[in-house]
């Protein structure tokens, strides 16, 4: 059970790891996650990370999935990954099937890696191509270049990888449809599993915030962006990618019953987080959830280490999500999935009953074609999808 801190019950569910890892060469310029260059705390970080997982043993609960994100994992040596997936399994009940993903940057991997690590037991890669645009990912002050990406994207298939994400960027200022389609055209040549394809959103503190501020550079008007969401979806739908949330596609197989299905290839750990699965996350700024409390570490590298020589865990901070704030955070998660708010188990978990509560915003929203009502949920349209964040405040 988590020490240092209060007994929490697991849902039966099964959960997730995740684990920060807070290193990158260089830090990009529109990146709000936590992370340092200084690499030479490596060695005290990997120290007090296996200090953690000790501290946070958990063998009662199964666990199905493991994430390795940053920060730019892919800095650290085989040997390090290796380690740290070995004493995940020591102190967490990490099932024989479990997802088990390493995110990669094409400026910081070699093929050797990429074999190394699958060795070491990850079996999902996640690459954070962006681009296969060399001006894009100039602007994004990314360290690979658009050859770098290709070639990493075929050293994952080379090094036995059979689940491939790819993570894009779009709305970069200067992008037009047409270079987007071809970043979509280019990504698509590798038939990975998962694309993930992400709205640029400039985050305050960011040093390209600042440069908005400053205005060193002219943001795309919203319809354009709204644009290119549209093609995106459509492209991807008639290439065979289910959108299973708004940023998220996952490609169509054809399963062991013969039946076409995009299920095996989703991020089974990044559902945890929209369908209130617990997760335990450790690391510099990881958060971690078990209803109803959300917990989270310090995001200074530093004061993570200190906290944890001294037999401390590295808490930052904790809250308690009363009913209310959890029903809110139940119709936002819902409605960013394609399937939506599953209203069944929502009346259930919160002793409501949806459809006579919001009767009127859905009626409203339906007239509009931005809800669906249909098979026991409440679903958002693919217009809907454009509108997630006002959409979801009409229903608080």
């Amino acid at each position: 059970m988590l020490q240092n801190s209060p007994c929490f019950t697991f849902n039966s569910q099964l959960a997730g790891l995740y684990i920060h890892i807070p290193f990158c060469l260089k830090k990009c310029s529109y990146c709000d996650f936590y992370s340092i260059t200084d690499l030479s705390l490596q060695p005290v970080f990997l120290d007090a990370l296996a200090s953690e997982m000790i501290m946070t043993r958990e063998l009662d609960k199964g666990f199905d999935t493991l994430y390795i994100g940053g920060g730019t994992p892919s800095v650290l040596n085989i040997k390090s990954i290796e380690i740290i997936i070995k004493t995940a399994y020591q102190c967490y009940n990490i099932l024989s099937n479990a997802e088990i993903t390493l995110e990669v940057n094409p400026g910081t991997v070699t093929l050797e890696q990429l074999k190394g690590y699958r060795k070491a037991g990850v079996n999902r890669i996640n690459i954070g191509v962006q681009s296969f645009n060399s001006a894009n990912l100039s602007f994004l002050e990314r360290i690979h270049s658009a050859r770098d990406a290709q070639m990493v994207v075929k050293w994952a298939q080379r090094a036995g990888y059979e689940n491939i994400g790819l993570d894009l960027i779009y709305g970069i200022p200067g992008q037009t449809t047409s270079s987007w389609l071809k970043d979509l055209h280019s990504a698509l040549e590798f038939h990975p599993q998962h694309l993930s394809c992400y709205m640029l959103s400039f985050e305050p503190g960011t040093p390209m915030h600042k440069d908005l501020q400053n205005r060193v550079f002219n943001p795309l008007p919203e319809h354009l962006v709204c644009e290119f969401f549209e093609t995106t979806q459509s492209f991807l739908n008639a290439n065979g990618y289910v959108q299973y949330e708004t940023s998220n596609f996952a490609r169509e197989v054809i399963d062991e019953s013969g039946i076409k299905s995009a299920q095996s290839n989703i991020s089974r750990h990044n559902v945890k987080y929209w369908n209130f699965s617990s997760y335990i996350g450790l690391g510099p700024s990881a958060h971690s959830f078990i209803e109803p409390q959300r917990f989270w570490n310090h995001s200074n590298v530093k004061k993570y280490v200190q906290e944890l020589s001294t037999g401390r865990l590295p808490r930052a901070g904790k809250e308690s999500l009363s009913r209310e704030q959890l029903m809110i955070e139940a119709v936002y998660l819902g409605l960013r999935q394609t399937k939506g708010i599953v209203v069944d188990e929502f009346d259930k978990k919160f002793g409501v009953i949806f459809e006579v509560m919001h009767a009127e915003t859905i009626a409203d929203l339906e007239e509009k074609g931005l809800v669906k009502m249909s098979q026991n949920r409440c679903a958002l349209t693919a217009k809907g999808m454009l509108y997630l964040d006002s959409i979801a405040t009409m229903f608080i």
